[in-house]
């Protein structure tokens, strides 16, 4: 992490349901990795928001570096009966979300071994790679192809379909949603909560085409 990174880290706790003497073992985690600009943090506070009032203890934590000029960015969301730690340790990641293709590959490590990859395919040059720190990986997905079970989806596309650009993180979310089986609880009334309200209605729809990409 570079001099120019800002790590923060939110701990939300929620009464917790009854998930019996393996509460912890049940911990799930999801990684949601992108740039700046593309509203990965914002999916993830609507999803820890969601996670929350469905009665998990859930912990998120942020590391993001010059967010507001393409820097990389992480989100970790941990939720389960009892969560001990925010940080999602490489190798046990239930699930990664990639808003951009080479942020993928940059956190492929952390995932699983029978882990699930949603990688959004849209490249967008990161802040290291426009000052020449990285070149950006030809064949990315290929590459991805090679290490897990990886599904491509086009957000960006999607949301132009919907008339807005701006959706697709939250295209993104409902991917997270129908994979990890979080369909039960009332995104809508979430979404209403925490969207403005002239925004509220297409990102409704947003999730719904996410949930049906995957």
């Amino acid at each position: 992490m570079t001099a120019m990174n800002k790590a923060m880290s939110y701990e939300m706790s929620y009464a917790a349901p009854d998930m019996g003497d393996n509460g912890v073992n049940d911990t799930k985690s999801i990684l949601l990795v992108g740039v700046g600009g593309q509203g990965t943090i914002l999916a993830s506070k609507i999803l820890t928001i969601g996670l929350m009032e469905a009665g998990y203890d859930v912990k998120m934590s942020e590391i993001h570096g010059m967010s507001q000029r393409g820097g990389s960015v992480s989100s970790h969301v941990r939720y389960g009966g009892k969560v001990c730690s925010p940080v999602i340790e490489k190798g046990t990641a239930d699930m990664i979300v990639a808003f951009e293709k080479m942020e993928a590959l940059r956190y492929l490590d952390y995932l699983k071994a029978d882990g699930t990859l949603v990688t959004n395919n849209e490249e967008i040059p990161s802040m290291s790679v426009i000052t020449g720190q990285e070149t950006y990986p030809p064949d990315v997905l290929q590459e991805l192809e090679k290490g897990c079970r990886n599904r491509v989806v086009d957000a960006a596309a999607m949301a132009a379909s919907l008339g807005n650009p701006k959706t697709a993180n939250i295209i993104l979310l409902g991917t997270i949603i129908k994979t990890m089986g979080l369909e039960g609880i009332d995104w809508d009334r979430i979404l209403e909560e925490n969207i403005k309200p002239q925004f509220v209605e297409i990102n409704k729809k947003a999730i719904r085409v996410g949930m049906q990409a995957v």
